[in-house]
């Protein structure tokens, strides 16, 4: 009797485990939760770096006038609305993002 006891207490242990191990594969880690200005700041960077994939430049200068216009306001649009105020690992995890995006297409 306590034989099958143990062995029941054993199983449901390691039910319980494996249940556990499928939940963490199921949930995504990398998925973080941004505030309403760091997702700002996030469309922010994408709409820049699309720009600058679309044209592969090394100046700002050699952009056609409206897409420099555009790059010219996007900047400074993240430089007043983001990086003047987000800390500095909020701006390291937006541009993680977008290269990933990107990078990955995730």
């Amino acid at each position: 009797m306590v034989s099958i006891l143990l062995l029941v207490i054993g199983i449901v242990i390691a039910t319980a485990l494996l249940g556990s191990i499928g939940f963490q594969f199921l949930t995504p880690i990398n998925d973080l939760i941004l505030s309403p200005l760091e997702e700002k700041c996030q469309l922010i960077a994408n709409e820049g770096y699309k720009i600058h994939a679309t044209y592969s430049v090394s100046s700002i200068d050699e952009l056609p006038k409206d897409e420099m216009k555009l790059m010219m306001y996007l900047d400074e649009k993240w430089m007043n609305e983001c990086v003047s105020v987000l800390p500095a690992d909020s701006i390291i995890n937006i541009a993680n993002n977008v290269d990933r995006k990107f990078s990955y297409g995730e």
